[in-house]
C-alpha cells in the first residue's frame, strides 16, 4: 500500500484567540502524562453519502472543503489545538493552526481493511506516531485526510498527550462533526484545569523517580495485535469474573482481568520465571470528583491505579481475584482523593502518594525485575457516533508499530468499543516474544478473536 501526500497546510481558527488565552499552562495532571502523540484513525466508505449524483472527485472536494471549514470553526473554541508546544510546562495558543494534509492511497478501503496490516497504518497519520514525540515548536494537533481509490476516506488525527486525554479527544471530534453537520450542539470546552490542579516545575524529577521500578532495558521492539471480545464472550467472562466482592463487573473489568492474567503467563513463558507484575489502569477523574467535573473539562483528568500481582511459581491467579484487585484499586479513587490533588496542596499530596508507591514497588522488585502492564480505556466515549454528514465510521483504529522505527514502550493495552456495540477491541503492544506466547494462549483464545477483519 502506497500513501502519497498531495497537499499540506495549516487550518487556523475562524476567530482569533483573545490575548488573555494565548498561553495554556499544563495542569499538575497534565504533567503526569508522557510527551507523545495520540493517533486515531476514522474510516468512512464513500457509499454512505446521501445519493449524490456528482462525480467522486466533486464529492470528495465537497467533503474536503467541509472538513476544513468546520475544523476552522471548531478550533475557535478548542484554541490550544491550533497552537504549538511552547515548553514542557505550556502551550503557545498562537492561532498558527492545526497541521492539515491530504493524501491519496493506491488501494480500495475494503482491500486495506480485509486483512489490515497494522504496521502500515502509521502512513495514515501526519507523522510516524510510534516514534515522534512533540517538542518545542511542534503542533498540538495534526490531521491527515486519506482518500482511497474507491472514494472512501480515512481521517488520521494526532493530538499531543500533554494536554489531551481520551475524553478530551472524543469531545473535540464530536464537536468537529457537529459543526460539519451544522448541528446546534456546540460544546463549550473548559480549559481551566491548570487553575484546579496547579502545576509544579519540580514535578519532572518526581515523575522520573516513580517510573524507575517499571523500566527494563530491552533492545527488542514492540509489536501490535488486536484482540477482540464480542458481546457474548464478555457475557461469559462476566459470569466467570463475578464474585462476592465484585458482584457486577463492568465490560472493561471483565476484559482486563483475562488480558492481565494471560499477559503475565506470557511473561513467565518467555523469561522462565514468575516475576511480580504491576497491572495498572487509567481512571477518568471527571466522574470520580464530588461534584463531578463536566465531560467538557479539557486536559488530562486521569489517574493511574493498579494492583501488584505476585504469586508463587505453582500458584494460579483466577479471574475473580484479578478482578477484585482491580476493583479495589479503582474504588480508592473517590471524591476525597481528587480533592487532595487540587489547589496549592496538590503537589505535596501527589508527591507523598507517588513516594509511597515508589517504595512499595521498589521493595517488590528488589529481588527480581518487575513487569508492568498498562491498561487504558476509550470505551463509552461514543466515537462511533462521529458523523461529518456522510454516515458513521465503519471502523475506528489506532496505529500499529512500524518495523523500521522506534516503538512505543511495550506492555500497553488500549481498550476500545467495537462498532457492533457491547464488544471490546483490545489493541495490545508487547515485546515480540511475549506477543508470540500471548497469541498462543488457549485460555484467552477461548473468548477472543485475534486480528479479525473489521469488515466482518
Amino acid at each position: 500500500m502506497e500513501v502519497e501526500i498531495t497537499s499540506k497546510e495549516c487550518i487556523k481558527p475562524s476567530s482569533p484567540t483573545p490575548p488573555n488565552l494565548k498561553t495554556q499552562k499544563l495542569s499538575l495532571l497534565d504533567q503526569l502524562m508522557p510527551a507523545v502523540y495520540y493517533p486515531t484513525i476514522l474510516f468512512y466508505p464513500m457509499n454512505q453519502s446521501t445519493g449524490c449524483a456528482c462525480s467522486d472527485d466533486v464529492e470528495y472536494s465537497q467533503r474536503s472543503q467541509l472538513l476544513k471549514q468546520s475544523l476552522s470553526e471548531t478550533l475557535t473554541r478548542f484554541y490550544p489545538f491550533a497552537g504549538k508546544v511552547k515548553d514542557h510546562l505550556s502551550i503557545d495558543c498562537n492561532d498558527e493552526g492545526a497541521y492539515y494534509s491530504e493524501a491519496c492511497v493506491n488501494c480500495s478501503l475494503v482491500d486495506c481493511l480485509d486483512q489490515p496490516d497494522l504496521s502500515s497504518f502509521v502512513k495514515f497519520v501526519p507523522l510516524d506516531s510510534t516514534s515522534y514525540r512533540p517538542t518545542t515548536g511542534d503542533h498540538v494537533a495534526m490531521i491527515q485526510v486519506n482518500r482511497f481509490a474507491c472514494g472512501g476516506i480515512a481521517i488520521g488525527i494526532l493530538v499531543c498527550h500533554m494536554i489531551v486525554d481520551g475524553n478530551t479527544l472524543s469531545v473535540f471530534l464530536k464537536d468537529w462533526a457537529a459543526m460539519a453537520c451544522k448541528v446546534d450542539e456546540a460544546t463549550c470546552p473548559n480549559f481551566d484545569a491548570q487553575t484546579i490542579f496547579i502545576q509544579n516545575e519540580a514535578f519532572s524529577s518526581a515523575k522520573t523517580a516513580f517510573s524507575n521500578p517499571f523500566v527494563r532495558s530491552s533492545t527488542r521492539r514492540a509489536v501490535t495485535r488486536r484482540i477482540v471480545f464480542d458481546a457474548s464472550a464478555i457475557a461469559s467472562l462476566k459470569a466467570k469474573a463475578t464474585s462476592l466482592s465484585v458482584q457486577n463487573p463492568s465490560r472493561v473489568e471483565v476484559v482486563s482481568a483475562p488480558l492481565g492474567k494471560c499477559t503475565m503467563a506470557a511473561f513467565k513463558a518467555t523469561s522462565g520465571m514468575q516475576r511480580p507484575a504491576f497491572i495498572s489502569h487509567a481512571v477518568n477523574l471527571r466522574r470520580r470528583a464530588v461534584p463531578p467535573f463536566s465531560e467538557s473539562s479539557m486536559g488530562n483528568f486521569v489517574w493511574t491505579v493498579g494492583a501488584l500481582c505476585s504469586m508463587d511459581d505453582d500458584e494460579e491467579i483466577d479471574l475473580p481475584s484479578m478482578g477484585r484487585k482491580l476493583r479495589e484499586a479503582i474504588t480508592k479513587i473517590n471524591g476525597d482523593f481528587v480533592k487532595n490533588l487540587q489547589g496549592d496542596d496538590g503537589f505535596p499530596n501527589l508527591s507523598e502518594i507517588m513516594n509511597f508507591k515508589h517504595i512499595a514497588f521498589s521493595n517488590a522488585a528488589s529481588t527480581c525485575e518487575m513487569d508492568h502492564v498498562a491498561f487504558t480505556s476509550w470505551c463509552n466515549f461514543g466515537l462511533y457516533d462521529i458523523d461529518f454528514g456522510w454516515g458513521k465510521p465503519m471502523w475506528i483504529s489506532h496505529s500499529g508499530t512500524s518495523d523500521d522505527k522506534e516503538s512505543w514502550i511495550p506492555n500497553v493495552i488500549l481498550l476500545m468499543d467495537t462498532k457492533s456495540g457491547g464488544g471490546i477491541e483490545a489493541w495490545v503492544w508487547l515485546d515480540k516474544k511475549d506477543m508470540l506466547m500471548l497469541a498462543q494462549d488457549n485460555e484467552l483464545l477461548a473468548f477472543a478473536s485475534l486480528d479479525p477483519s473489521p469488515l466482518n
